[in-house]
């Protein structure tokens, strides 16, 4: 299972609905993500959603412990498929270009 749809799965369990829908597109993932820190967003967010729903709190702020400690980032296996893609590739030649620079 893709790391962006476990995330997804666990806060649908917790009833953050709306951040769920959000993980399952991508928006927290570190290489599907049109964020630059997607965790940081992410660890944001989920202070924002424990101090919103105090009824929660504690579930939120155990996910954000999983975030904090990895649990969701990005597989070997999702980081080398990116590596494959067009924006990877264009990434690398990007920092190659960059290195070569005087």
């Amino acid at each position: 299972m893709h790391t962006k749809d476990m995330l997804a799965d666990e806060l649908m369990k917790i009833g953050l609905m709306d951040m769920s829908l959000q993980a399952r597109g991508g928006y927290y993932h570190d290489f599907l993500s049109p964020l630059d820190l997607p965790e940081v967003a992410l660890v944001t967010a989920l202070g924002a959603a424990a101090t919103a729903r105090p009824d929660k709190a504690m579930e939120i702020r155990a996910l954000c412990n999983r975030v904090i400690n990895g649990d969701f980032d990005a597989s070997a296996e999702e980081s080398d498929e990116w590596a494959k893609s067009q924006e990877g590739q264009d990434t690398f030649r990007q920092l190659i270009r960059d290195r070569d620079k005087p």
